[in-house]
């Protein structure tokens, strides 16, 4: 992929004080591409993304080495704010709501950090459009718009999540964990607009603890094991794989060792 095309991270080190979060890690997301990142807790997943955001240095992390670029801008040690202007925008995992504001006033405040100038096509281009769009996905919000957001349901505060994020119309949305938590039929509406979002034009890097669900909206995936990249491909070709197949995906042992052998690709760097 052409740098200037989307989303790029070379060789990204991250260190917590002393502790190395991820080492060497390279990573892209193609523009309209819907990417997966899988991984045990502690593999770096979350750390990547807040080093994407600009937001490492409220957890006291800092980028050590590696390069991040978004259309040709830099993005490594750049503030939260000028990201987000970038049209990079991340939904955080836990959703972080203004819970003491209502749903109206939670949408205004992902308006703020918007890009101005103009947007590739089907993304809204004013706070009015923006916020039309995001009722049009979540409809409900617009049933809550006066309540609290903190007396939500789980589900509706991780539309809300999404929908204020929206607001700042991004080109890359970074979702960390939208389904964790949440109960079967509302994670698979969280995927459904997913699915929505992309198709209107924006770029999604995702990372899902529920990998049977990321590896069926993403085009590419990428397996983080203790900070570093164990494997990457087509997100149907890892879905084949025996190895994330046992790790990820449920299959057992034994149901994975009744397979045909060679039907699925085997990942070098771990045994079987």
């Amino acid at each position: 992929m052409n740098a200037t095309d989307g989303l790029a991270v070379r060789d990204l080190t991250v260190h917590y004080g002393p502790v190395r979060a991820l080492g060497g890690v390279s990573l892209d997301v193609p523009p309209g591409a819907v990417v997966a990142v899988l991984g045990g807790n502690g593999a770096g997943k979350s750390t990547l993304l807040r080093a994407i955001s600009g937001t490492l240095r409220f957890q006291r992390g800092g980028i050590s080495a590696g390069e991040i670029s978004f259309e040709g801008e830099r993005l490594s040690g750049a503030a939260p704010a000028a990201v987000v202007a970038r049209g990079v925008v991340q939904v955080p995992e836990g959703r972080r709501i203004f819970s003491r504001m209502t749903v109206e006033e939670n949408l205004r405040a992902g308006a703020l950090g918007a890009r101005r100038g103009a947007r590739p096509r089907m993304i809204p281009h004013g706070a009015a459009e923006a916020r039309e769009r995001v009722l049009a996905l979540f409809p409900v919000l617009a049933e809550r718009a006066r309540q609290r957001a903190g007396l939500l349901s789980g589900g509706e505060q991780q539309m809300l999540a999404i929908g204020r994020a929206l607001m700042a119309r991004p080109r890359l949305l970074l979702l960390d964990e939208p389904t964790l938590g949440l109960a079967p039929l509302m994670a698979a509406r969280i995927a459904d607009t997913i699915k929505e979002i992309n198709a209107q034009g924006t770029s999604v890097l995702l990372v899902e603890q529920n990998a049977a669900l990321a590896l069926s909206l993403a085009s590419h995936a990428y397996v983080l094991e203790v900070g570093e990249v164990a494997l990457h491909g087509p997100a149907a070709g890892l879905a084949e794989s025996d190895e994330v197949r046992r790790r990820y995906l449920g299959i057992g042992a034994a149901e994975v060792a009744a397979g045909t052998p060679g039907e699925r690709p085997a990942l070098s760097r771990w045994s079987a």
